[in-house]
C-alpha cells in the first residue's frame, strides 16, 4: 500500500539526472511559427514509460510537434483524477554566450547544464523519474494521474496542451487538477532565508499588435499624417503607462504571508493599503510579488518602412500584455486610450488568466510535502507573472498549481535562468524534487 512506501529507490535519484542531461542534449528548440520538432524527445519519454508496463499515446496536430499522455491508474477509483504537465519544447539559446555548449547536457561538478535544466527538462525527468521508481516497488497512487508531456508550450502552445485540450478532452477525464512548472523552488531573499513560493495563479497573456496608417509620400515633404510618427506616439505611450494596483486573492495571500514572516503589521486588505510601500518593506522578497500586483504593456517588435526616403502608409508594433486575473476590461479599455485615434490595436495571442484556491487541500499537500523535506523552508502562494499550459488545460475545469519542486543553493539565482544563459540545476535540487514530488503525488 502506499502508506508503507518510504519514498524513491536509489535508482531514480540517478536516473532523474540521466533523463534531464540526455532530454537536454535532444535540442527541441522553438523559435514560433511552428518551426520546432518535438518528436525526438516524446519519443524518448514515451519508450521509458513504457518500460513500466504503461501505455503512452503520442499525439500530433502537425508533423514533429509530438505529445505524449498516459495515465496511471490509481487505488481509489471514486477519487478525481490529477494531471501532471511538463513541456518538451525549449526557447532558443545562443551557444557563444554560454560557458557550456546549451545542448551538452553536461553535469560538471554537481550540476547539470544546459537548455531546458530549469524550463522544464527538469520537471520532465523528475515526473519520469518517480513513475519508474514506482513500477519497481510496485507502487499505486491514490488517484488517477494523467502525465502529458506537450509540445509548443513556448510559442502559442496550438500543437499541444491548446490541440490536447480541444481535440483529446477525453485523455483528461476525471481530472480537477494539475500541477506543473513554476513553484515551489526554493527563493532566498537572504543566506538564512528559503521561501517557497507555490503558484496558485497566472497573469492572462495579452499579446498585442498594433498598427498604425496614415498618408504614403516623399521622406523629404511634410507629412501631418505619418504612420511611423502616429505609432512611435502609441508606443510610447503605452511603454511609459504606469498601470494601477490590482491585488487579486493570491497576491493577497502571498502579501499577507510575506509580511507575517517579516514581522510587518498591514492588512493587504484594508482600502488604505499601499502595496508598493510594503514591497519596500520586504527588500528582495518582493521580486516574488512586485510583477503580479498589475497588469502590464511592454513594446517587443517594431516593423514600418522599407526605405529611408519613402514615408511608409502603414506601420506595426507589437506589444507584450500580461493580464492579473479580473484585469481585462481595465486592460482593453486602457488601450483604447493609449493608442487614440489613429492607431488600431487587436489580440495576436491571448490566453485567460488564472486563480487557484490557497485554502484548498491540494494547497495544503502541496505545502506539506515541501515542509516534509525541508522543514525550516517557508511555504508562500504566489501568482506567475508570466502563463503556462494550465491556462488551455483550464478549458477542462483543471485548476493548476505551480510545483515543481527544487532546493537550491542561495547564490543561484533561479529566475534569472528562465530563458537565460547558462542555464543549470543542482543534482542535489533534482534529488530533492525527486523526493517530495514522489510523496505528494503517491497519496495526492
Amino acid at each position: 500500500m502506499a502508506e508503507q512506501h518510504h519514498g524513491p529507490d536509489a535508482t531514480a535519484l540517478d536516473e532523474v539526472v540521466t533523463f534531464t542531461s540526455e532530454l537536454i542534449r535532444i535540442d527541441t528548440t522553438n523559435r514560433g511559427g511552428g518551426d520546432c520538432r518535438e518528436r525526438p524527445a516524446a519519443e524518448y519519454v514515451a519508450e521509458r514509460l513504457a518500460d513500466t508496463g504503461i501505455e503512452p499515446t503520442l499525439l500530433e496536430r502537425a508533423p514533429g510537434r509530438t505529445n505524449v499522455v498516459a495515465r496511471i491508474p490509481g487505488t481509489d477509483p471514486t477519487a478525481d483524477a490529477l494531471l501532471v504537465h511538463g513541456h518538451l519544447d525549449v526557447v532558443p539559446a545562443e551557444a557563444a554566450d554560454w560557458t557550456v555548449h546549451p545542448f551538452s547536457g553536461e553535469v560538471r561538478d554537481g550540476i547539470v547544464w544546459g537548455r531546458g535544466a530549469v524550463d522544464m527538462k527538469n520537471m520532465d525527468a523528475m515526473v519520469l523519474a518517480v513513475v519508474r521508481s514506482w513500477a519497481r516497488q510496485g507502487i499505486r497512487p491514490r488517484r488517477d494521474i494523467v502525465v502529458a508531456y506537450t509540445a509548443d508550450e513556448e510559442a502559442s502552445a496550438e500543437d499541444g496542451s491548446g490541440f490536447l485540450a480541444d481535440r483529446h478532452a477525453v485523455l483528461f477525464e476525471g481530472c480537477t487538477e494539475g500541477i506543473s512548472e513554476s513553484g515551489a523552488f526554493s527563493f532566498h531573499p537572504d543566506p538564512a532565508t528559503r521561501i517557497y513560493p507555490i503558484a496558485a495563479g497566472e497573469r492572462g497573456t495579452a499579446w498585442v499588435k498594433l498598427t498604425a496608417r496614415g498618408r504614403a509620400g516623399h521622406g523629404s515633404k511634410v507629412n501631418t499624417a505619418n504612420a511611423v510618427t502616429r505609432l512611435a506616439a502609441a508606443v510610447a505611450r503605452i511603454g511609459e503607462h504606469e498601470w494601477p494596483v490590482r491585488i487579486t486573492p493570491t497576491v493577497r495571500a502571498a502579501l499577507t504571508a510575506l509580511a507575517a514572516l517579516y514581522g510587518i503589521d498591514t492588512d493587504p486588505g484594508a482600502r488604505d493599503f499601499d502595496a508598493d510601500r510594503l514591497l519596500e518593506k520586504l527588500g528582495p522578497a518582493a521580486a516574488l510579488v512586485a510583477p503580479t500586483l498589475r497588469n502590464s504593456t511592454n513594446p517587443t517588435m517594431l516593423d514600418a518602412g522599407y526605405k529611408v526616403n519613402v514615408i511608409p502608409g502603414q506601420a506595426v508594433a507589437y506589444i507584450d500584455g500580461r493580464m492579473v486575473p479580473g484585469g481585462e476590461e481595465e486592460f482593453s479599455a486602457t488601450m483604447d486610450l493609449l493608442t487614440g485615434t489613429d492607431v488600431d490595436w487587436e489580440f495576436h495571442h491571448r490566453e485567460v488568466p488564472l486563480e487557484a484556491p490557497v485554502d484548498s487541500p491540494t494547497f495544503a499537500r502541496l505545502r506539506a510535502a515541501v515542509e516534509r523535506f525541508d522543514p525550516d523552508g517557508h511555504v508562500i502562494p504566489f501568482s506567475m507573472s508570466g502563463g503556462t499550459d494550465a491556462k488551455q488545460f483550464s478549458r477542462l475545469g483543471i485548476t493548476g498549481y505551480g510545483f515543481s519542486p527544487l532546493k537550491l543553493p542561495p547564490d543561484l539565482d533561479y529566475g534569472a535562468l528562465f530563458h537565460g544563459v547558462d542555464e543549470r540545476v543542482p543534482v542535489d535540487a533534482l534529488h530533492f524534487g525527486v523526493r517530495v514530488l514522489d510523496h505528494y503525488l503517491r497519496d495526492a
